[in-house]
């Protein structure tokens, strides 16, 4: 029931046609873009939901205040705090080797604003789990959510080889918010 509800917002309430067809690896990364508001988070949280799937997501520190860190976490949320130097990326693809299944959504923007340079974490985690990146897109130009390339980076691979590739996928496509976003 939930997964019916779930499509029905997104076609008549967002009018997003989902356009994806391929099942998810048993661990990956979901690269998403563009990320230009705060609500792609619940049109994503819909799309889970009306596939059946559940996946963690990097969110700031900060939303995790309570009560909302309650509700973040059963949603998946893990929090980053951008002020410590951790190895997040190190504890992520130790987390994603020890468990049976693992999904974790990152944008590649790493923030709302516009920005041209991307992140390369979720590369990196990618790239230590030796687990697939899944490209996938929320066109609010085209009212899609698309599917991209799947690749696993290798050992030679370059984050910035793959992010251009990711790069070219999204050209032409707008967030919500369309200047927030630049490839």
């Amino acid at each position: 029931m939930r997964r019916s509800i779930c499509k029905w917002v997104l076609t008549h309430c967002f009018h997003l046609e989902d356009c994806t067809r391929n099942p998810w690896p048993t661990k990956c990364i979901i690269a998403l873009a563009p990320h230009t508001s705060n609500w792609d988070f619940i049109i994503g949280m819909l799309f889970l939901w009306s596939h059946r799937q559940q996946a963690n997501f990097l969110m700031k520190s900060e939303w995790f205040f309570w009560p909302m860190g309650i509700l973040m976490r059963y949603l998946g949320g893990i929090p980053v705090r951008r002020s410590k130097n951790t190895s997040m990326t190190d504890q992520l693809a130790a987390r994603a080797a020890e468990m049976p299944v693992f999904h974790l959504c990152i944008t590649p923007e790493g923030t709302r604003r516009p920005t041209t340079e991307w992140k390369h974490g979720f590369f990196y985690i990618a790239q230590k789990a030796q687990i697939p990146v899944v490209v996938y897109a929320l066109d609010f130009k085209t009212r899609r959510i698309l599917e991209g390339d799947t690749f696993v980076p290798s050992a030679d691979m370059k984050a910035e080889d793959a992010i251009a590739r990711m790069k070219e996928f999204y050209r032409g496509m707008e967030g919500k918010k369309p200047g927030k976003f630049i490839v």
